[in-house]
Order: structure tokens, then sequence, then C-alpha cells
């Protein structure tokens, strides 16, 4: 029997390969980072071509790292950025267009316009998810109305939509030589286009919208095989049998297959998943979303608070700032200073997402007086996300019913102990990080591995499952309270700063 699962992880700013045995350690892996294309401000792109470059190469590098070969991989597994959206001519294998990136804002007119005539709740009621820049199909959309011929060709049958997932899954069953055109519940459940209930395309959204059937890929379950290895591809014969929208894959990596379980992914940006059971639970100011679904049973749904900005913004300070080197410094930095000093930083780079959904919205500094310094700011920058995750939760417990007992954590800031001790002071309960931290990578191995028997049920991965670190709360109650109420008038200070449809 083969001894590994291969999961690809295709994320915003990198694409990773990881070889995990079959107690769910990592024994090799590779990485490489792309181009972050900005073609105009609030525009974010990705070249396809360039991701799928790296992907065989990371592939093989895992591979070589590892010092196995492709009859010692059992399956692949993979993950993605999930809203990020490509359009490719399926006969030729070329993009018409850059992928649009999930943080890419240019689709708020269309998504007002979609509101507009057909209501929030409407799409609400059967996607889960309201009409925003963050979806897919308005990225579909715009490519079809923007790019020169591109609606003509879709209409003859010529044009295929993907999110990551499926680019990579149909280069590597052969492309335009019959590659496989699927996707998995989860990564359709993030287009704005699948009936949460049937877990099938909805043909009223797609002609609202302009979107051509045919454009579509085939919806599969998560863990399932979806297709083999092509000849004279990275992995040859090996059945690609588990696919997982990035958080989704972390909250399968996490274990979070029982109702009232929660992860939060602290990345690029940040984002809480509860799983709610066997039956969608919608919100008013959440997304809904599949969670998993393996082979024949049911799906599991989850409610879903999005973050758009958390890990950026400490980018944002490295980078654009040159506050720091490298995001390590920024706890030593938070200690150096007692509190925030009334300082209050709201990364709303791309607007805010939940529970506020206001793509007017853009980051603010405030609370400044000559007593800030560097440190203060950095602090707030930190505080900043575990804020945001309180809000997010307190709305979790009011739609679900559910209290949370503990929060499951991962991501690059859960390296962080000062932040990560800072949200169990604001949630008031434990925060605990795993031993294994790849947790995304895992989930898509764990899919996979599922699916064709590697791992036997899900009381096995349960199994693999083991604390790192835990946070316990210790700041009194009157004092999580008072810096989120200055906190909450902070946001309120970001709106409306974009009033016209030109001024970015």
């Amino acid at each position: 029997m083969s001894k590994y699962i291969l999961a690809i992880d295709q994320g915003t700013t990198s694409t990773r390969a990881i070889v995990f045995d079959h107690a769910g350690k990592q024994v090799a892996s590779g990485q490489m980072e792309h181009t972050q294309i900005y073609p105009q401000p609030g525009w974010v792109e990705h070249d396809p071509n360039e991701i799928w470059d790296n992907a065989r190469e990371v592939t093989g590098l895992a591979m070589a790292r590892a010092n196995i070969n492709n009859s010692d991989v059992a399956a692949i597994g993979i993950t993605n950025q999930r809203e990020t959206a490509i359009v490719w001519n399926r006969h030729t294998g070329e993009p018409v267009y850059n992928a649009i990136v999930w943080q890419d804002m240019r689709t708020q007119e269309i998504a007002q316009e979609l509101e507009a005539k057909y209501g929030r709740e409407w799409f609400k009621n059967i996607t889960g998810l309201p009409p925003n820049t963050y979806f897919s199909g308005p990225k579909v959309k715009w490519i079809l109305d923007n790019v020169p011929g591109a609606r003509e060709s879709a209409k003859a049958g010529d044009l295929y939509f993907g999110t990551m997932d499926t680019w990579l899954l149909w280069h590597i069953t052969g492309g335009v030589e019959k590659g496989v055109h699927a996707t998995d519940v989860t990564n359709a459940s993030r287009t704005l286009l699948m009936n949460l209930e049937t877990l099938h395309w909805d043909k009223e959204i797609c002609d609202r919208l302009g979107i051509p059937m045919s454009m579509l890929p085939k919806i599969n379950p998560s863990a399932s095989v979806h297709g083999y290895g092509r000849a004279r591809g990275p992995l040859p014969g090996v059945p690609i049998a588990g696919i997982l929208g990035d958080q989704q894959a972390a909250s399968v990596g996490q274990v979070c297959f029982k109702k009232g379980m929660a992860k939060n992914t602290y990345g690029t940006g940040c984002f809480l998943l509860i799983n709610t059971g066997k039956h969608p639970v919608f919100s008013k100011d959440l997304l809904t979303t599949v969670l998993y679904k393996f082979g024949k049973e049911p799906a599991v749904y989850a409610l879903e608070g999005s973050i758009a900005n958390s890990g950026s913004a400490v980018q944002w300070l490295r980078d654009n700032l040159g506050f720091i080197a490298h995001a390590q410094e920024t706890e030593d930095l938070a200690r150096k200073v007692p509190d925030n000093g009334g300082c209050y930083f709201v990364p709303a780079f791309s607007g805010l997402f939940a529970p506020y959904w206001r793509p007017d919205a853009r980051g603010a500094i405030v609370g400044l007086t000559a007593f800030v310094t560097k440190e203060h700011i950095v602090r707030a920058a930190l505080e900043a996300t575990a804020y945001q995750t309180r809000t997010i939760m307190d709305v979790m417990k009011a739609d679900s019913g559910v209290t949370l007992t503990e929060l499951k954590v991962d991501g690059g800031m859960t390296a962080n102990d000062f932040a990560m001790q800072f949200q169990a002071d604001q949630l008031g309960v434990d925060v605990v990080r795993p031993q294994i931290l790849e947790t995304t990578a895992l989930g898509a191995a764990y899919a996979a591995g599922l699916a064709i028997g590697f791992w036997k049920d899900e009381a096995e991965l349960v199994a693999n499952w083991a604390q790192g670190n835990r946070w316990t709360p210790q700041m009194p109650a009157e004092q999580r309270d008072r810096l989120y109420r200055k906190w909450n008038k902070a946001v309120t200070k970001t709106y409306d700063w974009i009033d016209d449809a030109d001024d970015q």
C-alpha cells in the first residue's frame, strides 16, 4: 500500500505541496510565491499560468525532499484560495484574463446592482451569500462584460470557469486533452451561483448574472475521486481524491466534525467557521456555507465570518511603513507598551467583510495623540484581529444558539503568543493551537485519504489531533469590554469613505 498523501495548498500569496504520512505528520514540502498584480487601486490579480507552473514545481520539490516517487503516493488533495475566479478557453487552455482574486473590489457596482434589482435576501436564501465583491459569480460576469469577445466565446461553449482548485484539477488530469472540469461543494458554495439545499448550480441566478451554464464545472463531494493524474503530469495515475476550499480544509484539518466546534484561521485574512450540522443555518450578517461533504454522506454546513485583512495588516506595517523587517518582531514591539495608548487600527483595506459588509469602508488608525508610538500602532494592529473575531463570534452565538467553549486556531499569527493571549482575553474562552500547524493542507490530505480508504473514518483523524498550546483568558471582564467598546467606536469611523463609483 502507498504510504503517503500529497496535498497541494494553493494560497493567496504562494503555492505549497506537502507530503503527509498516515499519522498526519508532515514529511516534506515545497513552496513558491507568485506575483501579486495590482492594475488599479482596489484591483488584485494573479497569473493562472504562473500558478500552474509553480504547482508542478513545488510538487516535484516535495517529492524529491521526501525521497519518494508517484508509486508511494496514494492520493492527491487540493485546497485553494476560494473565491478567486479564472475563465479560460477550454480548447487552448489559455486564460482570457488574469485570475481575479477574492480581495478584488472592481465588482462593487455589479454587486450593488444585483442587490438593488433582486434583493440581498433573495440571494442569501438560495446561496447563503449576499451579493458582494468577495464572491466568484460577479467576477465572472465582469470578465464576460469587459474582455473583448469573451461573452461570444462563452455563449459558443468555448470557455470554462473555475476557482483555483478547478484550474489545477483540469491541468493535472490532462488539460486540453480531456482534462476533468470539476470542483467540490465547498468551493461551489462560494460562487454566489450554487443552491445550498440542492448542491447544484442555480440556473435562475446564472441567467440573472448572464453566465452560461456550459462554463460551470461539475460539482462533486469534497472527498471523492475527481480524476487521475495524466501520463505526462507530475503524478501519473495517482487519484485526485480530495478538494476543499482553504477555510473548510482548515476546519477538517482541525477535525471540527461535531456541531458547535469552531476554528479560526489567521492568514492574509481571518476566517472563523462553526460547524452547524447537516442543515444550513441562515444568518442576516454571516455567510452560510458548505463545510464538507464526504462521499455519499450528507453535506455538513457552517456559519462563517470572514475578515478581509488580518495578517495583511502586519504585512502593511512591514512593506509600506517599514515599522518591522519581519512579522515575528511584532510580538516584542507589542510587549514594550502596557496597552495600545488609546490607538485603534481598523485595517479595512478592502472594505469590511462580516458582519458589517461595508465595501465603502477604508482603513483607519484613530485615537492618535502625541503619546502614541510605533509600538502602540503595532500592538493595535495585532489587537484588531482579536476584536474582529470577537464581533463575529458574538453574531455566531446569537444565530446558531451555540455557546463556544473553546476556539481552535491555526495560521501564521498563532505563532504570536501576545496575539493569541489577547484573543483569549477578548473572547473569554480558551484558544487552542494544534501540534500540527499545517491544518489547511492537512484537511485536503484527510479528504483525499478518506475517499480512497487511506484513513478508515473520521474517528481515525480525530485520534491524530493533538494540542500544541493553550491560552486561557486572564483579562478582567470590565477591561475587556471597555477596550471592545472603543474598538466598535473606531470601526464606525471607517464608514462611507468611498462615496463615488470611480473613487477608490
